[in-house]
């Protein structure tokens, strides 16, 4: 079987983070975002996959020749020379799809359990050309809802409704038969207000709904809430692989290779990746510390995403969704609340509003 993951663009939402590396390969839960799918991939079966890129696709390519050698399974790149949309990927990918079988389309944004077995026995069960995977929202009013009947055959999709119509909105996963690629061209074209109408009207696609979390990390504030979202269904799925023992409060996931301090209080929702190096007395919640990045003693970080081999002095507080970016060097006793610091800054002074640091 086959899968072609949409990577998409430049990234922009997740700035300053993107500065440095293609959004796929920022490191979600301590490896690349996009690993997550493609391990979950592999288990089901899965012996291809093609990265639909536009946007540094060498930094990609570097990057997963080792995931490639780890998982075996073949990575195939297909590259736009302009924005296609959702779907002119498809159509730019198709000779590679139409091998017969049902193939897999995701997001490279979406972080959820990836019940990709059940899905596609689903999707063989109902024989249509298919099938979107959706979950259920508090607020539908705020996104595109999917309606489906009883059985999961989509009738119909209602934008932003203002009034109640259901609760259950795409979540960027599906599976398509290949008789898909007939409907689309190599152009930027929209598969959901383009292709997943017309194939409704036809009675030719469904809907499974998603059991457990779900989130589109594309953005930081959603990338630290889908942090919350993961590590507590680890916590509850597979415990053995968060840390344990004094000082650790809730979830938290943690590199073998990191060094954490005395009397330090860390959790719940944290993730501290590869040879980052926490001092005495931290205090850290609702945060990610990606590879190399070193905090100074006393320090205090909440809600806060610490960029490659940043460094932040002692008695230094962040919170309020501030990002930042690779190699930035925080002085002593700074404070930083909600701002966006582009890599390779110094930082000597307090922020206190949500700014972007150029």
């Amino acid at each position: 079987m086959k899968a072609l993951i949409l990577v998409g663009g430049f990234g922009t939402r997740l700035r300053p983070l993107t500065l440095s590396y293609p959004k796929p390969i920022v490191e979600f839960a301590n490896k690349p975002s996009i690993i997550h799918q493609i391990e979950a991939l592999v288990k089901v079966g899965v012996n291809e996959v093609i990265l639909a890129v536009n946007y540094q696709p060498e930094l990609m390519s570097a990057c997963m020749t080792e995931y490639e050698n780890k998982l075996g399974i073949k990575i195939t790149y297909s590259r736009e020379t302009e924005p296609l949309g959702t779907a002119g990927p498809l159509a730019l990918a198709g000779h590679l799809l139409r091998d017969g079988e049902p193939f897999f389309v995701l997001n490279s944004d979406v972080i959820c359990p990836f019940p990709f077995a059940d899905f596609l026995k689903f999707h063989k069960s109902h024989g249509a050309e298919g099938t979107i995977l959706v979950t259920e929202v508090a607020e539908p009013s705020k996104y595109g809802v999917v309606v489906a009947d009883d059985n999961g055959k989509i009738e119909r999709f209602v934008e932003k409704p203002q009034v109640y119509v259901g609760n259950k909105i795409n979540a960027g996963i599906y599976i398509f038969n290949p008789s898909i690629l007939d409907r689309i061209e190599i152009k930027p074209t929209s598969i959901e207000k383009e292709i997943f109408p017309a194939m409704a009207s036809q009675g030719q696609l469904y809907a499974m709904t998603l059991e457990g979390f779900w989130m589109d990390i594309g953005q930081p504030k959603d990338f630290i809430l889908g942090t919350k979202l993961y590590t507590s269904y680890l916590d509850e799925k597979n415990p053995s692989l968060l840390l344990k023992g004094e000082g650790i409060t809730g979830p938290v996931l943690v590199d073998p290779s990191a060094v954490i301090g005395k009397n330090c209080v860390i959790g719940p929702h944290v993730t501290i990746g590869k040879g980052v190096v926490i001092g005495d007395g931290v205090r850290i919640k609702s945060s990610v510390l990606l590879d190399g990045c070193k905090i100074g003693d006393n320090s205090c970080i909440d809600s806060t995403i610490v960029g490659w081999q940043s460094h932040l002095g002692k008695w230094c507080r962040t919170q309020n969704t501030t990002v930042i970016g690779q190699n930035v060097k925080v002085k002593d006793e700074v404070f930083i609340n909600g701002a966006k610091i582009l890599p390779h800054k110094d930082i000597g002074e307090s922020i206190y509003t949500d700014i972007i640091v150029m």
